[in-house]
């Protein structure tokens, strides 16, 4: 069996995860739960993870960097992958994501949720854990943007998951390590670029958080994720990753640009990964 055989044979098993570990049995993740896929000796399973890998990624894990990055099959379907050691041993996550970009119609998401992507400036956080779908509910509003607005729209991703065809849009998408260095960086270049909406894939640290506040202040609609589990611990979170000196200038910024929070949190279903939503919109109670 062919690597490309192996992941249409988890895709038709509506596997949303395969986890590659040398040394331990190969696991698929279907319907939230973890289950037994395939016996693969050691041999096979180090030199299929090393097969995905290109030079310089292989150079990177030996010097003990985790590796992410996303690939496409021949017939088009993508991949994102986490390649990381453990116990002195190689492994691999692997995300199989959708072909198509799903409308929020079919992730059963609320229409009201369309409204902040027709605002022209603000910031709107999709957070949750890992796995809850914010990637792909941002992908849903990035296309609902594209298809309804003649706009200009970078994202920064890492790595990027779906690729848009422009149709209303002009879309720039850059990936992390292939594109540009870091979030901040590319953020920082971002408002040079003339845009429109910003996607950011991950509020990671400090200077990006301010940067993204700061596009929101200045008539850009930007939109970004974070790993927090309710509005509060968002709201902490954002404070707490500012400099002492820096946390009231960034509370009184995100009082300003804040527009929504939508709390993602996943949950088992018939016909796989899905995600519950909450939603909070700008209020006077959380200003």
């Amino acid at each position: 069996m062919t690597f490309e055989e192996f992941i249409m044979q988890a895709r038709e098993m509506n596997a949303s995860d395969i986890h590659l570990t040398v040394g331990a049995p190969t696991v698929v993740r279907v319907n939230g739960e973890l289950r037994k896929y395939t016996e693969l000796s050691d041999q096979v399973v180090n030199r299929t993870i090393l097969s995905i890998l290109s030079a310089e990624q292989e150079k990177m894990l030996t010097e003990g960097k985790d590796i992410d990055f996303s690939f496409e099959l021949k017939n088009g379907a993508r991949q994102r992958v986490n390649v990381f050691r453990q116990s002195g041993k190689l492994a691999a996550c692997i995300r199989l994501l959708n072909a198509e970009i799903p409308t929020l119609e079919e992730l059963k998401m609320p229409p009201v949720l369309l409204e902040f992507a027709k605002k022209r400036r603000g910031l709107v956080l999709v957070t949750g854990p890992t796995g809850a779908g914010k990637s792909t509910t941002l992908a849903a509003l990035m296309e609902y943007i594209n298809k309804t607005r003649a706009c200009h729209v970078i994202t920064i991703e890492d790595p990027i998951e779906y690729r848009y065809k422009q149709e209303k849009a002009t879309i720039h998408q850059r990936e992390l390590g292939r594109d540009v260095p870091s979030f901040h960086e590319a953020l920082r270049s971002a408002l040079r670029e003339d845009p429109d909406v910003i996607l950011i894939g991950e509020m990671r640290d400090y200077e990006t958080i301010s940067l993204a506040m700061m596009a929101a202040e200045t008539g850009h609609l930007v939109f970004g994720t974070l790993h927090t589990s309710s509005a509060a611990q968002t709201i902490d979170r954002i404070i707490d990753v500012c400099p002492i000196h820096a946390q009231v200038r960034c509370a009184t910024s995100f009082q300003i640009c804040f527009r929504a929070l939508s709390r993602r949190a996943s949950f088992r279903a018939l016909t796989g990964r899905g995600a519950s939503l909450r939603l909070r919109s700008c209020s006077a109670r959380m200003r």
